[in-house]
C-alpha cells in the first residue's frame, strides 16, 4: 500500500533532521510530560463518585445495614473471645460462647425495645391520659387566644400537631413494623454466625495483610480498636445514665420510669440527638401526669446527667481512637441515617471510622486530613510520625 512507504519516508526525514540539528549544536526537542488533570476536576470527580457509592449503599441498605451491624457486634465481642482463649478454652468453643453472648445481647436489646414501646402505647392510650391531654390542649388554645392568635389556620395546625390519636398511632407504628425488625435481626444473626467462623483464622489473615501492606493492616487494626472501644464504652455509660434516669424519674413520680430508662439506654447509641429523643417522651408524660413544674424538673435532671456523664466523663474513657470533631459526628449522623436508614443512626460513627481507615489512615499521603477530622489532631499526627519512623527502621 502507498501509505506505508510514505510513513517510513517521513520518519526517516525526521531522524535525518535530528542528526543534522545535533551536529550543528542544536539540542533535540525534549518530550513534554502531559499536563495533570486540574485539581478542581479531580475534586468534582471524587465527590461524584462518593455520592454514587452512597446512593448505591442506600439502595442496598436492607442488606448492608445488618451486615455492618453484625461486623460491629463481632468486633465489640473480640475481647471476650481472646480472654477465653487465653484461659485455655479451645478456639472453636470460645467462638461459640462469644457468638452466644452476642445473640443474647441482640435478643435482650430488641426485647427491651418492644417492651418499652408496648408499655408507652398502653399507658398513653388510657382514658385518664386522654382527658389530661384534652385539658392541656384547651389551655394552650386559650393561652394563644389571649395573645390574639385566633386564626383558624393556626388552630388547625396546632390541633393536628397535638392530636392524641396521631401520637398514639406513631407509637403503635413501632409495634406494627415487627416484620422489618425481625428481618433485620435474622440477617444479622446469620452474618454473625459466619463471622464467628472467620474469627478462627482472622489472626493469620491479618498477618498476611501486614506482610504485603503494613499501612492497610495498621489502619484496619486501628479501626477495630476504635469501634470496640466505642461500643463497649457507649454501652457501659448508657447503662449508667439509664440507671440514674430511672432513679430520678422514680423520685420525681413520673410514670413508666423503667420504660423511659430503657429508652434512654437505647437512644444513647445515637450521637448528638439521641439525648433529645430520649428526653421528650418522659418530659411530655411528666407534664400530663404531674404538671409543668415536674416536666421542667425532668428536663433539668436529664440535662445535668447527660452533660456530666456523657460530655465530661465518657470522652475520657473513649480516648483518641474514636475521637472525631463534633461537626464530623453530626455530619456522620445525617449522612448514614439517610444511607442506611434508622440503623445508620446507630452505626454512624463506626461507619465514618471505617471510611477514615480505608481512605485516610491506610494512605500515608492522605493522613494530613486527620488535622480536620480528629478531635485531637496533635495525637493523630504523633501516631502517624511514630508509625512512619517504625516502618523506616
Amino acid at each position: 500500500m502507498p501509505i506505508l512507504p510514505s510513513l517510513r519516508r517521513r520518519a526517516a526525514e525526521r531522524r535525518d533532521a535530528d542528526h543534522v540539528g545535533a551536529a550543528a549544536g542544536t539540542p533535540a526537542p525534549v518530550p513534554v510530560a502531559p499536563e495533570p488533570w486540574p485539581r478542581a476536576l479531580l475534586v468534582l470527580l471524587g465527590i461524584t463518585l462518593a455520592f454514587a457509592v452512597l446512593l448505591g449503599l442506600h439502595q442496598l441498605r436492607d442488606y448492608v445495614a445488618p451486615v455492618f451491624l453484625a461486623l460491629n457486634l463481632v468486633l465489640a465481642a473480640v475481647p471476650l473471645q481472646r480472654w477465653l482463649v487465653k484461659v485455655g478454652t479451645p478456639r472453636p468453643l470460645a467462638a461459640v460462647v462469644t457468638g452466644t453472648a452476642i445473640f443474647a445481647f441482640l435478643l435482650g436489646f430488641f426485647t427491651a425495645l418492644g417492651w418499652s414501646a408496648a408499655a408507652m402505647v398502653e399507658e398513653l392510650s388510657s382514658r385518664e391520659y386522654r382527658q389530661r391531654y384534652t385539658e392541656l390542649y384547651n389551655q394552650v388554645i386559650t393561652f394563644l387566644e389571649g395573645y390574639g392568635l385566633q386564626q383558624d389556620t393556626l388552630t388547625e395546625q396546632l390541633e393536628s400537631a397535638l392530636d392524641p390519636s396521631r401520637i398514639i398511632g406513631a407509637l403503635g407504628g413501632v409495634l406494627s413494623n415487627l416484620g422489618g425488625i425481625l428481618g433485620l435481626l435474622t440477617t444479622t444473626v446469620i452474618v454473625i454466625f459466619f463471622l464467628m467462623i472467620d474469627t478462627l483464622s482472622a489472626g493469620r489473615r491479618m498477618a498476611l495483610v501486614k506482610d504485603q501492606h503494613p499501612n492497610v493492616a495498621h489502619a484496619l487494626v486501628s479501626f477495630g480498636q476504635g469501634v470496640r472501644r466505642y461500643w463497649v464504652v457507649t454501652t457501659v455509660f448508657g447503662l449508667i445514665v439509664a440507671l440514674l434516669d430511672v432513679i430520678a424519674l422514680v423520685w420525681l413520680g413520673v410514670p413508666l420510669a423503667l420504660a423511659w430508662g430503657v429508652l434512654s439506654f437505647l437512644t444513647n447509641y445515637i450521637p448528638n440527638i439521641g439525648f433529645v429523643i430520649g428526653l421528650v417522651p418522659p418530659a411530655v408524660v411528666a407534664l400530663l401526669a404531674n404538671g409543668p413544674v415536674n416536666a421542667l424538673l425532668v428536663v433539668a435532671v436529664y440535662s445535668v446527667l447527660n452533660f456530666v456523664v456523657q460530655s465530661l466523663i465518657q470522652p475520657k474513657f473513649t480516648g483518641d481512637a474514636v475521637g472525631v470533631t463534633p461537626t464530623i459526628t453530626f455530619i456522620s449522623l445525617v449522612v448514614w441515617a439517610w444511607v442506611l436508614g434508622p440503623v445508620g443512626a446507630l452505626l454512624a460513627l463506626p461507619a465514618t471510622l471505617l471510611v477514615k481507615a480505608i481512605l485516610i489512615d491506610a494512605d500515608p499521603q492522605a493522613r494530613w486530613v486527620n488535622a480536620f477530622l480528629a478531635s485531637n489532631p496533635e495525637t493523630a499526627q504523633a501516631e502517624t510520625t511514630r508509625e512512619s519512623f517504625g516502618q523506616e527502621t
